[in-house]
């Protein structure tokens, strides 16, 4: 499975060379996140890994202890996998970036809805609301009749005026159009839940290899070539 956390940025269009089309787009900033723990059945219960992405001036002392050798500190989420043989292939300090996904994959992506703040039925459940004429002058967008007075209560999940928005909404069968690994981007075809700067989860089917530190270490090593030595004679006076 794959998995990054990001940002949403915003909307844009990409063009296709060929046929000149426009493809609506959402900008996501997606990662570096870093591999804060991974937890295995025998130790933990459950097959999972947790990373972290951005940072925060402060945090609580148990997360700053907890993360103390992350360079990130803000969101940390949690992906259950499969089995062990999954999580074998994550270690902490691990770095997860945009890499990870390719163009053409199909994810799912998980926000946090904008916040309309108190709404009435109109808005909220779109309700038809009541005719103009007919003694309905100031009666035109009221909710009406609850139900019966039967029960002597108002039933649970009754379609009222109240809080709308700030809800956790996940949005199926998505495709990447474009990666932009220089700078950690990820193009998604079509809108995405969530107001600009949100936390976005992405998720994916499909194989991921997270960047080791051993391995950017001995990319260091292999790239030094040796200097050959440059001999110098000294012509005799």
């Amino acid at each position: 499975m794959k998995f990054i956390l990001g940002k949403k940025e915003n909307m844009t269009r990409l063009f296709d060379e060929k046929t000149g089309l426009a493809t609506p787009a959402t900008t996501v900033v997606a990662g570096p996140c870093f591999v804060s723990q991974v937890k295995v059945k025998s130790s933990d219960g459950i097959s999972a890994v947790q990373i972290v992405f951005d940072s925060k001036r402060r945090v609580s002392k148990p997360v700053s202890k907890h993360l103390k050798n992350s360079p990130a500190n803000r969101f940390i989420r949690e992906f259950r996998l499969k089995d062990d043989a999954e999580a074998a292939i994550f270690k902490v300090g691990d770095k997860i970036t945009a890499e990870a996904f390719a163009e053409g994959d199909v994810v799912a992506v998980i926000g946090t809805s904008k916040g309309k703040g108190f709404q009435g039925v109109v808005k909220r459940h779109h309700f038809k609301g009541s005719p103009k004429t007919h003694g309905h002058k100031d009666q035109l967008r009221m909710p009406g009749s609850i139900g019966a007075t039967a029960p002597q209560r108002v039933p649970k999940g009754r379609r009222m005026a109240g809080h709308m928005g700030t809800d956790r909404v996940t949005v199926k069968n998505l495709n990447v159009v474009k990666i932009d690994r220089d700078q950690n981007r990820i193009y998604i075809n079509g809108a995405i839940p969530g107001a600009r700067g949100s936390l976005i989860i992405i998720k994916g089917e499909g194989a991921m290899t997270p960047h080791h530190e051993e391995d950017k270490g001995a990319l260091k090593e292999t790239s030094v070539e040796p200097q050959e030595e440059v001999k110098t004679e000294v012509a005799a006076s």
